[in-house]
């Protein structure tokens, strides 16, 4: 498989141009940097139309190809996505670049009898055909059956729901925890049972796509030769690149049907970018000008393609990920973004012995202004359970039983400084019951979270929960090599298993429930699933107790 030469990569001449002329500072925040790159990805102008018209009566092919989703829902709202893509496998997804207006509808039943709420929205093609509708005036607590109309196509039918009213305290929860879903590595079988449960929401922590070259036959997926076009055959550098690519992650029946299924809430890891950036430092040492670009064109295909609000619309490079949502009193999700703010990995990155360069107290993970929002969220919190999604493994993991042992400089290990402040600031906002659900490492992984994680006796102030690849790394094994290391090494670890697969978490008023779900195989279709172990946390008693 070829990748792309960053060095050339095809990026809007507006763009490249707009990089050249600004140093990096102003590159980062000014806002002629932002509008340069509004100007260069053709954003349609605000209030008017940026094409002229298509009559939907003219799609002769279904645009419906990449399913439906929702996501993001709130007491009286929630949103609703899709893309129109006939043919998903061309640049222009086999629609000249012509707005198109698309229906929509919700409804109190899948037969769509009794219709609550329809309205028109418009498919732009400066954002790829991507359609984004913020329904509302709707009722708390509420399963809605939802689908689009483009002419005489009708789309797939969706389920979603709106979170329950805001000061309601509601018995139960459940919400299952998905990431790393690298398309030639396996079949997305979890998906397939996933969307089979009895959920809420999914939480999707990231690396729903992976930016790497796939050929022909899609990989372990074993396709006969020529099945996928030659245009996958290289690394996502440029807008094209990325839109191109989640139109093939979204060609997966099983992945659309999760979210027919279920709204999904969404944070990206460094794969929907590029491996193991940092902020606008790249893993190939391009100039920050240069991955700048790069980063605007991730930015830009991730939020057409997810179900996200309009305020996370990107502006240039920036897309502002972090956000709050609530299930009544029963919860609180502080979603976090660990990738856009971060300082650079410390000692060139990997597993490496931990020294002054990984503990210089100003590194962040998260950024000052975004951990200063996640504290003084907690401080207003009235929820029994305080949620925090996001990307790489929180607790401490060392990696031998002798010390000093090595860490992850690409997780929180590697901003200790980081995990002590947001930690600190949990105990002054009183926190009792945090807990931290992650994704990023391909295994499944259950962490209780220590005070002092140098003392195995120190108080449980947290509890973390890993989810499993749904494809990353293959099929993996229940025990990987090094099972018997990890878990001599590092006391707080209560579970440890590397299958595929996902995680589910039921939150009540007493107990958060945690299943550890797995596939045998990702190689091959047809897994069946399995549930590896469960686990139950106590409200006022953090950390894991076998079920």
């Amino acid at each position: 498989m070829t990748s792309v030469d960053h060095r050339q990569p095809g990026h809007a001449p507006e763009l490249r141009a707009a990089a050249r002329h600004m140093g990096r500072r102003r590159f980062l925040t000014g806002t002629g940097a932002a509008a340069a790159l509004a100007f260069a990805v053709n954003l349609p102008g605000t209030g008017v139309a940026g094409a002229a018209e298509l009559d939907p009566a003219r799609l002769t092919a279904d645009p419906f190809t990449l399913g439906v989703a929702s996501g993001d829902p709130l007491p009286d709202s929630v949103l609703l996505w899709t893309r129109l893509a006939p043919a998903p496998f061309q640049a222009d997804s086999g629609l000249p670049a012509r707005r198109v207006t698309v229906d929509w509808e919700l409804a109190l039943d899948e037969g769509f009898r009794r219709v609550v709420r329809r309205g028109r929205a418009t498919a732009h093609p400066e954002f790829h055909h991507a359609v984004h509708v913020e329904a509302g005036r709707l009722a708390p607590g509420r399963v809605y059956y939802y689908r689009f109309r483009a002419g005489r196509h009708t789309s797939p039918v969706g389920r979603t729901r709106t979170a329950p009213a805001a000061r309601s305290l509601p018995s139960a929860l459940t919400v299952g925890l998905v990431s790393c879903q690298r398309y030639d590595q396996g079949h997305f079988t979890a998906y397939r049972h996933l969307a089979r449960e009895d959920l809420d929401l999914v939480l999707h922590l990231g690396d729903y796509l992976y930016e790497y070259a796939v050929n022909d036959s899609g990989g372990a997926r074993a396709y006969p030769a020529g099945t996928l076009p030659a245009l996958f055959r290289r690394e996502t550098v440029t807008l094209e690149d990325y839109r191109l690519r989640y139109a093939l992650y979204k060609s997966d029946p099983d992945l659309r049907a999760a979210h027919a299924a279920h709204p999904f809430v969404v944070t990206w890891d460094d794969h929907e970018t590029e491996n193991n950036y940092a902020g606008d430092v790249s893993e190939d040492e391009v100039p920050a000008e240069e991955f700048l670009l790069r980063r605007a064109a991730a930015y830009r295909a991730y939020w057409e393609n997810m179900p996200l609000r309009r305020p996370q619309l990107p502006r240039g490079p920036a897309l502002t990920l972090h956000r709050r949502l609530h299930w009544g009193r029963l919860a609180q999700f502080d979603v976090l973004d660990t990738r856009q703010y971060r300082s650079d990995q410390a000692y060139g990155d990997g597993w490496q012995y931990p020294g002054p360069e990984s503990e210089d107290p100003s590194r962040t993970l998260t950024g000052a202004a975004q951990e200063r929002w996640l504290i003084n969220g907690w401080h207003r919190s009235d929820a029994l359970w305080n949620v925090v999604p996001q990307q790489v493994t929180f607790a401490r993991r060392y990696n031998a039983t002798t010390l000093p042992s090595k860490v992850s400089m690409d997780s929180w290990d590697g901003y200790p400084a980081s995990r002590d402040r947001v930690l600190a600031g949990a105990r002054a906002a009183g926190v009792e019951n945090l807990m931290v659900l992650t994704g990023d490492v391909h295994v499944h992984y259950g962490f209780d979270i220590k005070r002092d994680f140098d003392d195995p006796d120190s108080r449980t102030v947290g509890t973390e929960i890993v989810t499993s690849s749904i494809t990353s790394g293959g099929d993996g094994s229940a025990r990987p090599s090094n099972w018997k290391t990890l878990m001599a090494a590092n006391p707080h670890l209560r579970f440890f298993n590397g299958l595929r697969g996902y995680a589910t978490v039921a939150l009540g008023r007493e107990v958060a429930r945690t299943d550890f779900r797995t596939v045998s195989h990702v190689t091959t279709p047809g897994a069946p699933l399995t549930t590896a172990a469960s686990f139950v946390t106590e409200a006022g008693d953090p950390g894991l107790k076998p079920a």
